[in-house]
């Protein structure tokens, strides 16, 4: 079920992105072992971070240029201030250490030009015992959700983002895959 949760979620995501920024820099944070997302969306310059490499050849074929990051331990941004047109962290902040969020948060608006957008997806709070007998059963990946080290709710995430400096009528949330999972969606 992995590669179609990745589609659907790659394309929530596009769709919250105004096509007004496509012309700019996006930033995919978490971008996982094979830059998905990145792949399938149109932007000027491609940016990613994850704990682990991407392949040459996978950031070539799409022009993505690559940072190896443990935003666990260090959660800083390796980009000058008003950088980027639009950051994704898709499927990434229950990875994370929630002692970190509020500083990747702020990193992210940061690097954000005014008017950019921040897109993020994660699996909705009430779905985690859920998705732990779904890979128990192997329907999901295993690994990928015993790396879960937090659910998050929509307010707890508008919490963060408020953390950060975002304003709060600038916040949009929302639910998608039957409930699953949250979006969620900060303008700078």
């Amino acid at each position: 079920m992995e590669p179609l949760l990745a589609r659907l979620r790659a394309r929530q995501a596009d769709r919250l992105i105004p096509s007004a920024l496509r012309s700019g820099r996006i930033l995919d944070i978490g971008c996982g072992s094979y830059p998905y997302f990145l792949s399938n969306t149109s932007f000027r310059e491609k940016f990613a971070i994850d704990q682990l490499p991407i392949p040459e050849q996978a950031a070539a074929a799409f022009s993505i240029e690559s940072y190896t990051l443990d935003l666990n331990v260090e959660p800083r941004l390796p980009f000058e201030n008003d950088f980027f047109h639009a950051v994704t962290l898709l499927a990434v902040v229950e990875h994370l250490d929630p002692n970190s969020m509020a500083q990747l948060f702020t990193e992210t608006r940061r690097a954000l030009r005014p008017g950019g957008i921040v897109v993020l997806t994660t699996p909705a709070a009430w779905s985690n015992s859920l998705l732990h007998r779904m890979a128990h059963l192997g329907l999901v990946s295993a690994e990928e959700i015993h790396e879960h080290a937090y659910a998050y709710t929509l307010p707890l995430i508008g919490w963060y983002f408020g953390q950060a400096g975002f304003q709060m009528r600038k916040i949009k949330f929302g639910y998608f895959e039957f409930w699953f999972n949250m979006w969620a969606t900060a303008e700078n």
